[in-house]
């Protein structure tokens, strides 16, 4: 884990990112203390294949690659 200050967070906040998102955690300081007051850490959400509700198991469906709905199509227009 990384420590910074507000400063140099918002002087190299792309930096800052591209760490976050290559997975370190960084925690930001604040005041003359050098408190931690935040932390920045990666966003590590997992997707999940989502579920048919009632047709679990029963039913599945599939997506063509060559399927195009246009914007009309949609909106029912």
């Amino acid at each position: 884990m990384r420590t910074m200050s507000v400063a140099e967070v918002k002087t190299h906040f792309s930096e800052v990112l591209d760490l976050v998102q290559a997975g370190e955690k960084i925690s930001i300081t604040y005041g003359r203390k050098k408190e931690i007051k935040a932390m920045l850490v990666p966003n590590e959400v997992k997707k999940s294949q989502r579920k048919l509700g009632t047709l679990v198991g029963k039913a599945s469906f599939t997506i063509a690659k060559d399927f195009k709905l246009s914007e009309k199509e949609f909106l029912g227009l």
